[in-house]
């Protein structure tokens, strides 16, 4: 795996480790606060220009943007993997997602739109105007850096704002790739500034930039945790925050239910890129009248689901992000089956090759039922009924994804307006992600919308603007 210096190393680095074979994956620029007071002017100063750009210009940049993040396609495969480990079939995904969603932001400059709101005043032309907000920040996080460092600034950019894009800490490299494509496009210098910091300064330059008076608004996917510490920051300048957070999305079979297709479904949801997304399959909830059917169906399937290094691409399965979270899972499960519950799939880890574990009879009181895994891991919990279902699915601090299988729509229909989640599916996975949808979460998933025409609410101000037309009459 090769390594990466990203710029002159005049000033402080650091390293990221290659988390399967301990080697150093990149060398990074070190930022301080100086640094990141730097790149919040570069963006300010991009604004000017940025902001008044026609939007058929800005759409033609976005587009050569989305050409350029395509043609680093073995640059971001080779980050991806010497940093978090990820298998390349995650990694191009990653990429073809990326390029779409900055497409998909470059379709929308002609649709920030307005409108003529009728006035009670005589003479008075009222408008309703969207415009840009300023610099925003975006900070994304590592399970989907391709992905959600780009979903963190192509809408905003396309609203004719200018971003600072906070890189995380596990793949700097692979987050500076998506500033180097945008600026190759031909976008003002500045408009897309990358702040790479060590790890033990993350909590002092991310709070520098909230606090930066020319940082107008957020928009922050990662932990909880680290998002409720955000929004309370931010608060205090009266920053609005848009926040997507964890998960623990359940999928319901219910008892009529394809079990073929609630099995795909549920193995894809639970270990795509060993179960490190927002949206992953934690918790499978099965009605008792298909459960035993359901899980010896499932048993089988992950089975087939081999771990291996990731750089030799033979198996489904690759590494996870580090041992922290080998030992976050492991003892989920071990908290589960001393409290009752059965394993029927696991084994033993090498390193951070970590098979899928399946542990059913989970229950509310479990440790795996309430927290987050963000690994290879889902609980399987019994239902006796639908009401009883639909209960243990909002049973959870946690609302972003949601899926429900029934062969009846109507029913799946009705099932899915009761779960609280942003996103429901009914007969697919609780994996699922396009450019144009409105995505985000519920509760402590956190609240607004990236995607579409939804993203332009969280990236632009609305302003109401008259025009008087006859002579104004005042009563002194």
């Amino acid at each position: 795996m090769s390594i990466v210096i990203e710029k002159a190393t005049e000033f402080a680095t650091f390293e990221r480790l290659n988390p399967v074979t301990g080697q150093v994956a990149s060398i990074s620029r070190a930022a301080g606060i100086a640094d990141a007071d730097a790149a919040v002017e570069r963006a300010a100063t991009a604004f000017a220009s940025w902001s008044i750009m026609g939007p058929t210009a800005r759409r033609a940049a976005l587009m050569r943007a989305a050409d350029a993040l395509e043609a680093r396609a073995d640059a971001f495969v080779d980050a991806m993997m010497g940093e978090i480990g990820a298998t390349e079939g995650w990694a191009r995904f990653n990429l073809m997602l990326a390029a779409a969603m900055v497409r998909e932001a470059a379709a929308l400059t002609t649709q920030i739109g307005g409108e003529v709101i009728p006035s009670d005043k005589p003479g008075c032309i009222a408008m309703a105007v969207r415009e840009p907000v300023g610099v925003l920040l975006g900070i994304a996080p590592w399970n989907a850096p391709i992905i959600l460092g780009v979903r963190a600034i192509a809408v905003p950019l396309a609203c004719g704002n200018t971003m600072v894009l906070k890189a995380s800490e596990q793949c700097p490299r692979t987050h500076s790739l998506i500033a180097e494509a945008f600026a190759d496009a031909g976008l003002p210098e500045g408009a897309v500034s990358i702040v790479t910091n060590a790890p033990d300064d993350a909590a002092e330059i991310v709070g520098a930039l909230i606090d930066d008076p020319r940082i107008r608004r957020i928009n922050f996917t990662g932990s909880t945790h680290v998002g409720r510490i955000i929004a309370q920051r931010a608060a205090g300048h009266l920053k609005p925050v848009l926040l997507e957070l964890g998960g623990k999305a359940p999928l319901i079979v219910l008892d009529d239910a394809d079990l073929d297709e609630a099995v795909k479904a549920a193995a894809f949801g639970a270990f795509m890129n060993q179960g490190q997304i927002c949206m992953s399959t934690e918790r499978i909830i099965v009605l008792d009248a298909v459960a035993d059917a359901f899980v010896e169906m499932f048993a089988a399937k992950v089975a087939t689901l081999g771990v291996g290094d990731p750089r030799e691409g033979t198996a489904p399965l690759g590494a996870v992000v580090d041992r922290k979270t080998v030992g976050h899972v492991q003892s989920l499960v071990a908290d589960a089956v001393a409290n009752g519950a059965v394993q029927v799939a696991g084994g033993p880890t090498d390193g951070v090759l970590m098979p899928a574990h399946v542990v059913d009879r989970v229950t509310p009181s479990m440790r795996l039922f309430r927290e987050e895994s963000f690994g290879p891991v889902v609980g399987i919990i019994r239902a006796a009924d639908e009401e009883a279902a639909i209960a243990l699915a909002n049973d959870s601090e946690y609302g972003l994804s949601a899926s429900v299988f029934t062969r009846d729509t109507a029913r799946g229909l009705r099932v899915a307006r009761r779960i609280q989640s942003g996103i429901c599916h009914i007969n697919g996975p609780t994996v699922h992600d396009e450019a144009q949808m409105p995505f985000g979460g519920v509760k402590a998933s956190g609240h607004g919308r990236f995607g579409g025409r939804a993203g332009i609410d969280s990236f632009t101000e609305l302003r109401w603007i008259t025009i008087e037309t006859q002579p104004g009459h005042y009563p002194i």
